[in-house]
């Protein structure tokens, strides 16, 4: 029987947590026979938000699985727990696979066992663990990723597709499948985080571009180029540049790109606009250019994301 532990201390995400006791920790046997041991590994009585959890074992337990998980980090800020970073390294070295949920790849970065290593998290915390942990490789567009030994995942419901992924690993595609159902999510998810993170336009404030950004997302339909912002801030292309730098850290095509796409999710989530409409709407010309910038950003096809995020309003144009 595969055994599976779960690392548990204060300051742990409840959501990651359940998660993980709901698929390991179900007596699944019914479905999947043998399933895993599980248990809940920490340093005593442990308060997770609203709830009081009594471990099965200490943390030193770790060692002895097969598999650990590491929940998601509450507060990414502060440091991990030393003696829960020297749980998971030993773990590790003892031969477990470990695994982390959401930002618990902040545990499994200080325990060093992603130095050298393409790892994820929250895409909201992409930037602090690539700051904080620059040995890592840190890829924020995709839901997981498996180095063998060690994995992680993005936020929240990323968290169930890596476990979904272990039971896919160990006990095959059908089991992993015959889990999803009884949960009634998907046994595979397309595309990566990306389709999920929010592209805001930087607050207003006392900067050169306040008066630009505005004026550029009431002309997505037209063929912008850099030296058409550059007129309108009344500024060198050279010196555009560099302030898009400063206030949105990427350049002056790239951030007008990504409102063309956050743009295009919008109409797509809020409308029943065609593909070649939403094209024009968002000065991409034509279906295909659309389709092939959108897949390559956001990870899946627009078809893919309007099925996924549909809001229901009402339709602008009938779909073609």
């Amino acid at each position: 029987m595969t055994t599976v532990a779960l690392a548990v201390t204060d300051g742990m995400l409840h959501f990651e947590l359940s998660l993980a006791c709901e698929v390991f920790g179900s007596d699944l046997t019914h479905l999947v026979n043998p399933w895993y041991g599980f248990s809940l590994c920490g340093p005593g009585a442990v308060q997770i938000d609203r709830f009081r959890l009594e471990p099965d074992h200490g943390l030193d337990h770790l060692a002895q699985a097969d598999t650990v998980i590491v929940p998601g980090w509450a507060d990414v800020e502060r440091d991990p727990p030393a003696e829960l970073i020297d749980a998971v390294r030993a773990a590790h070295q003892a031969g477990a696979r470990v695994a982390s949920l959401c930002t618990g790849a902040f545990v499994l970065a200080a325990a060093g066992l992603l130095d050298g290593k393409r790892a994820t998290t929250h895409w909201a915390h992409t930037r602090e663990l690539a700051r904080r942990h620059p040995l890592v490789t840190v890829d924020p567009d995709v839901l997981y990723v498996d180095n063998g030994s060690v994995l992680t995942s993005a936020g929240k419901a990323a968290a169930m597709d890596l476990c979904l992924h272990l039971v896919r690993l160990d006990h095959g595609s059908s089991a992993a499948n015959k889990i999803a159902r009884r949960l009634v999510v998907p046994p595979h998810r397309d595309g990566g985080q990306a389709q999920f993170v929010t592209t805001p336009v930087p607050d207003p404030g006392n900067h050169p571009l306040a008066d630009l950004f505005p004026w550029v997302l009431q002309r997505l339909d037209e063929p912008l180029t850099v030296e058409d912002l550059a007129r309108r801030a009344r500024m060198s292309s050279r010196h555009l540049g560099r302030h898009f730098k400063s206030v949105t850290g990427t350049t002056p095509l790239q951030w007008l790109h990504t409102q063309r796409i956050r743009h295009a999710q919008e109409l797509l989530e809020t409308t029943d606009d065609t593909v070649d409409t939403i094209a024009t709407a968002t000065g991409m010309g034509t279906a295909t250019t659309l389709r092939r910038h959108f897949a390559r950003t956001v990870g899946v096809p627009p078809d893919t994301y309007r099925r996924t995020f549909r809001s229901g309003a009402a339709p602008a144009h009938p779909t073609a």
